[in-house]
């Protein structure tokens, strides 16, 4: 259950990492939504409402999830920038999961992972390496400076496409 649940494993920071490894990151952010897309292409409705582990979220609720989330992340980092080590609003995503607008079809999400990565990627490039020391406090995880943050994010959206690809490949999908 736990290769259904971390396909990729689960999060693990790199401590220190190089300016190419941020680089790599970086980089990384525009391939996250084309891959997502890929890995959700072309399934049926019946596919999308597959959960993609049992108890788990459907494909659908997983890709709402992942906008919602990359929104929330984007905007601590920004907040992170401009203010000091502040707290970071959370949100309850299992009862997000639940609302109206995660049974919608996936266009306008997958349209916003795609911008939200485009200005992720061009405030990302704009940095100086002493940025990345700069905190915001997770309800969740505490303080966490923006090295840590930015691996999160690609871990994030590389966790979860890999668990909707890992279902196709299960269920034999195209």
């Amino acid at each position: 259950m736990d290769t259904y649940r971390f396909p990729i494993g689960p999060f693990q920071e790199v401590p220190n990492p190089s300016p190419d490894q941020r680089r790599e990151w970086m980089e990384g952010i525009m391939g996250l939504a084309p891959a997502l897309r890929l890995a959700v292409h072309p399934m049926t409705e019946a596919q999308l409402l597959t959960p993609y582990r049992p108890g788990g979220w459907t494909v659908q609720q997983v890709v709402h999830h992942m906008a919602d989330n990359d929104m929330n992340a984007f905007l601590r980092f920004k907040r992170a920038l401009t203010e000091d080590s502040p707290a970071a609003g959370t949100y309850r995503e299992d009862r997000w999961a639940e609302l109206g607008d995660y049974r919608m079809p996936l266009d306008p999400s997958l349209a916003l992972l795609e911008a939200v990565h485009q200005r992720f990627a061009a405030l990302l490039l704009t940095l100086q390496p002493a940025d990345y020391a700069r905190s915001f406090v997770s309800p969740t995880y505490g303080a966490l400076n923006l090295d840590t943050a930015l691996q999160r994010f690609v871990w994030h959206n590389r966790h979860h496409t890999a668990q909707i690809a890992s279902l196709k490949a299960r269920m034999v999908w195209a």
